[in-house]
């Protein structure tokens, strides 16, 4: 099956091929005017957007939250991240990793996925447990206590 990371176990590595890519990894709140059709929206920009930049990666999306991992030149990365700290379609952005290194990349198709508020909770408490950055942890908890108060929307509104 898999090694850590979504590797194929046995695949092997040419060091000679790694290039520096750079990740950010974070979650924030959708705007409340945010639905299905304009996550579907997103996903398809993105696709097009990203690909031309040569930026992969993984958007989750499910109870109102968006969880997203992003890869790629380092440039082009922190050019994504200014636009997504000016977007309006969602709030409190956490920042939960960001580092460049040498390495594959771990998702080299550009994938979206919609998962229930639990699985997205267990994601969000592990953030908060290792968070340092107290604005981090001040968003992260509102992140969970609108999640634990049911007052976010499933998946499906709209």
């Amino acid at each position: 099956m898999f090694d850590e990371y979504g590797i194929p176990r046995g695949a092997e590595s040419d060091d000679a091929t790694l290039v520096p890519l750079y990740h950010f990894v974070y979650c924030s709140r959708a705007a409340e005017h945010v639905d299905d059709a304009e996550v579907t929206r997103i996903v398809e920009a993105a696709k097009r957007n990203n690909l031309a930049h040569g930026i992969t990666g993984v958007l989750v999306f499910g109870s109102g939250v968006f969880f997203q991992w992003i890869e790629g030149p380092a440039a082009e990365i922190r050019k994504l991240i200014a636009t997504l700290h000016r977007d309006e379609r969602h709030y409190d952005i956490v920042s939960l990793s960001q580092s460049e290194e040498e390495r594959e990349r771990l998702y080299p198709d550009w994938d979206m996925e919609r998962v229930e508020a639990d699985d997205i909770r267990l994601v969000l408490q592990d953030a908060l447990e290792s968070a340092d950055d107290k604005n981090n942890r001040v968003a992260l908890t509102r992140i969970l206590e609108q999640l634990g108060s049911g007052s976010l929307e499933p998946i499906g509104r709209g």
